[in-house]
């Protein structure tokens, strides 16, 4: 009896131990579940001219969260995306956007914005709070901040090494034509630099407001110039109108390189109708890989559209920022935005990793012609990883701020 007695408290022990160790186990997943999610916030058009381009932006951001959390989440908490409407892009309104995000909303890191001017109006917000954000687009560079994480290609990864192809293969007196904004501004300082050291000649340069789809100066222009190339930063539909414009003239088969079109939209404008009209890249819908093919199937689920090179963009700043997460344990944004710069992961267009100098991703650059049917197909292929340098190394960072400050432009 007294034998029978002592087993069955030894059973006993050993059930209130496993109770124990159960409980221990179970405590902290049950004390994230109880903090709730985590928060990150998005800052993108939902209305006005630029919701229509940034939906596929917004589009990705929510995949990726879909992802994570389909896989457990972070630190045993759910994600949760919040949105903040950035509509006209107007520094004041994106500025009180971003400070909801941060300060009510109490999301961890920022994610998003379209614009030069959206990047800069969440560029005070993100400094003065410590705070972090992600930019997807590629831009015109010459800048650097210790609160964003640069996705998108600057002017040494893109622009430049593929204008010195272009050159390469069609002549150098080049046409310099965009949209009256910031990007183009900038771009064409640093294109107006580049071009004559890579012995070329720079004809003309026409800049048209926003939206416009005036093209009689710009026809008049190619007639009497007939330069080797177009290099475009032209954005938005003005592309069309443009695309429009040289099949009417019979200048179809001008060679011309654009900057500022995504993937979709050469189909939509019409792009296919011109003979020899080229895009530099990082991703293409093309690329094979199980990653990029996941990446497509979950954002049309998610979107009911076609992947951009942006969008793979957005996709893959969610999964920095959760590798970042998952590794210090923690979603402070000093702790996770140090974090960051050590990361890498898989991404639609191969590996994506920050360079830890400039707080830009290394890319590769594809060299791609449009299609009759609007789409893209790979012509050249460098696959090194080029190194970003947001101010291109033929003149100082004080050299490009005196460029671009006569032109209204902030440091």
């Amino acid at each position: 009896m007294r034998r029978r007695l002592v087993l069955l408290g030894g059973v006993m022990l050993l059930v209130a131990a496993a109770a124990v160790g159960l409980w221990l186990v179970r405590a902290p997943a049950a004390a994230a579940a109880q903090r709730g999610p985590i928060v990150i916030g998005a800052l993108h058009a939902q209305s006005g001219p630029l919701a229509a381009a940034e939906a596929p932006l917004l589009a990705a951001l929510r995949l990726a969260v879909d992802e994570i959390n389909r896989d457990g989440g972070l630190l045993g908490r759910r994600v949760e995306l919040q949105v903040e409407d950035t509509g006209s892009n107007e520094m004041s309104a994106v500025a009180a956007a971003a400070r909801r995000l941060i300060v009510e909303r109490k999301a961890v890191a920022l994610f998003g914005c379209g614009t030069f001017t959206c990047r800069q109006a969440a560029r005070t917000i993100v400094e003065a709070q410590q705070h972090l954000l992600f930019y997807p687009l590629a831009y015109e560079g010459l800048e650097r901040s210790p609160h964003i994480i640069y996705l998108g290609a600057v002017p040494n990864q893109r622009q430049l090494p593929a204008a010195d192809w272009a050159m390469s293969g069609f002549g150098r007196r080049v046409l310099l034509l965009g949209s009256d904004g910031t990007y183009s501004r900038r771009m064409h300082a640093v294109l107006r630099e580049f071009v004559p050291l890579s012995g070329g000649r720079v004809m003309a340069e026409q800049r048209l407001p926003a939206g416009s789809v005036e093209m009689g100066a710009l026809l008049a222009d190619l007639r009497r110039l007939q330069p080797d190339l177009v290099l475009s930063t032209l954005s938005g539909e003005s592309n069309r109108a443009l695309f429009d414009a040289l099949v009417a003239a019979d200048l179809a088969d001008l060679p011309l390189l654009s900057f500022a079109v995504g993937e979709p939209e050469f189909k939509a404008y019409g792009a296919g109708r011109l003979g020899r009209h080229f895009t530099a890249v990082s991703y293409l819908q093309a690329l094979p890989g199980e990653v990029n093919q996941a990446f497509k199937a979950g954002l049309s689920r998610v979107q009911g559209g076609e992947a951009s090179e942006a969008a793979a963009a957005s996709y893959v700043a969610v999964k920095l920022w959760a590798a970042a997460v998952r590794e210090v344990g923690d979603t402070q944004g000093a702790v996770v935005g140090a974090s960051v710069l050590q990361q890498s992961v898989q991404a639609p267009h191969g590996v994506a990793a920050v360079d830890g100098q400039s707080r830009h991703l290394w890319r590769s650059l594809r060299m791609a012609q449009v299609q009759p049917d609007g789409r893209l197909a790979e012509v050249w292929h460098d696959p090194r990883q080029i190194k970003p340098m947001p101010w291109p190394m033929f003149r100082t960072q004080d050299q490009w701020h005196t460029l671009v400050a006569p032109q209204g432009e902030p440091r």
